[in-house]
C-alpha cells in the first residue's frame, strides 16, 4: 500500500524517460503520484465501503480523470462509458492496483478471490486475473512470515512465473511492455534481489520501462517484507502529492486492517 505509493511516486518521471542509473534522484520537483495510486486507493475504498471493485475504480477513476501520465487508452474508455464492461485486458494495471487486497484478507484463498473481483472488472484476461493474484499472493505470504522463497516456490507453482532469471540477464532485452506476464515477474524478481526497501526501488526504476507500475508492484510487495522500513523521506514526498481525500482513505484503510477489523 504505501510501498505502492512510493514506487509509483518514484517512477513517475521515469516512465516516458527511462533511466538506467541506479544513483538515480528518487525525489523530483516533477515526481508525483499517477493513476497507478489513484486506483490502488480506489481497491482501498471499495474494500473499507463494501462496494464492488469496478464501482469504486470507476468513481474515483471519473473524480481524477487527468492524472499525470494519463490512464492507458482501453481503461480510459471504460471510465467514459455510460455501461462499463470487461474488456478482457492483460495489462499491468490489475496488478498495479491489488496491494490493499493482499493485506486485507485472513486467508490465502480468501486473498486469491478477491484479488480475482478485484481485477475481473476491467482485466478479465486470465493472465490478467493471474498477474493481480500472484502480487496480492506474494503480499500475504510475506506479511504472515513467509521469505522470499516462499514466494518464489508458490509463484512458480501455481502462476507459472519464471523467477529464477537474474535482472543482469533482463536488463539488456527489457523493453516497455504493459502486460501482466511481461511486468509482474519481472517486479517480484526486482524485490528477490533486493537487500531493503530503497534497493528494491531502485532496482525497478532503473530496469527502464514501464518504470511507475513496475515500482509501484515491487514495492507494494517489498512493504510486506518483515525488516524492509521505507525511508520516511521517501513516505513524506510521495504523499505531499496524494490529494486529501484520498489521504484520508488511505488511512482509514491503514488503521482498519491495523486493528484487524
Amino acid at each position: 500500500m504505501t510501498g505502492a505509493i512510493i514506487g509509483d511516486y518514484v517512477g513517475s518521471v521515469y516512465e516516458f524517460d527511462n533511466t538506467h542509473d541506479y544513483d538515480f534522484q528518487m525525489i523530483t520537483p516533477e515526481s508525483s503520484i499517477t493513476d497507478d495510486s489513484i486506483m490502488t486507493i480506489a481497491v482501498m475504498d471499495a474494500i473499507l465501503q463494501g462496494k464492488s471493485y469496478g464501482e469504486s475504480l470507476y468513481y474515483w477513476g471519473n473524480k481524477y480523470p487527468n492524472p499525470p501520465g494519463g490512464y492507458g487508452s482501453a481503461f480510459y474508455k471504460w471510465l467514459k462509458s455510460e455501461n462499463p464492461k470487461p474488456y478482457y485486458s492483460f495489462g499491468n494495471g490489475a496488478a498495479m492496483r491489488v496491494s490493499p487486497v493482499g493485506w486485507a484478507f485472513s486467508t490465502l484463498d480468501e486473498t486469491l478471490s478477491e484479488a480475482k473481483k478485484s481485477a475481473e472488472c476491467t482485466h478479465n484476461h486470465p493472465e490478467g486475473i493471474k498477474g493481480a493474484q500472484a502480487v496480492a499472493a506474494s503480499i500475504y505470504i510475506l506479511r504472515n512470515g513467509g521469505d522470499k522463497q516462499d514466494v518464489k516456490n508458490f509463484v512458480e507453482e501455481r502462476f507459472g512465473y519464471d523467477l529464477s532469471r537474474r535482472l543482469a540477464d533482463i536488463r539488456p532485452t527489457h523493453t516497455f511492455n504493459e502486460s501482466c506476464m511481461d511486468t509482474v515477474p519481472k517486479a517480484i524478481i526486482c524485490y528477490m534481489e533486493s537487500s531493503c526497501f530503497t534497493d528494491a526501488i531502485r532496482l525497478a526504476v532503473s530496469l527502464g520501462g514501464d518504470s511507475d507500475t513496475l515500482a509501484c508492484i515491487t514495492g507494494s510487495i517489498a512493504e510486506a517484507h518483515s525488516h524492509y522500513e521505507m525511508p520516511i523521506e521517501l513516505i513524506e514526498a510521495a504523499f505531499n502529492t496524494v490529494p486529501n481525500e484520498l489521504k484520508d482513505i488511505f488511512y482509514n484503510f491503514q488503521e482498519t486492517i491495523r486493528n484487524g477489523k
